[in-house]
């Protein structure tokens, strides 16, 4: 992985890109994430899932920290990390599992 902070990755890019940054903010984050068909915590598995499977690892902290806000549990993330093994690949999953523990440091459930 680069030097590059990724904490916020919508940050990092709205100096370049801002056209693009509003567009995330408004329809994803303005509608997509408050339409009520899914629960914002499914919404998190299912937005983590996609990163790992498609291995964008730049987003995956800010996702994982969101995801837990969103009620998912770590013990969750940890199980979904370990199925997504068996689809997107040992490698991947070992890598996403290596930024979850950098993410939420070693120890401490939620």
């Amino acid at each position: 992985m680069s030097s590059i902070d990724y904490t916020s990755p919508r940050e990092a890019a709205r100096a370049f890109t801002p056209k693009l940054s509003a567009l995330v903010e408004s329809p994803l984050y303005d509608r997509v994430w408050e339409d009520p068909d899914l629960s914002k915590r499914d919404r998190s598995l299912v937005t983590v899932a996609a990163l790992v499977a498609t291995a964008c690892f730049e987003e995956l902290p800010a996702h994982l920290r969101r995801a837990v806000e969103n009620g998912v549990t770590r013990t969750e993330l940890s199980a979904l990390i370990t199925h997504l093994a068996f689809y997107a690949g040992f490698p991947t999953a070992i890598t996403a599992s290596a930024i979850a523990n950098a993410t939420f440091g070693q120890g401490g459930e939620n």
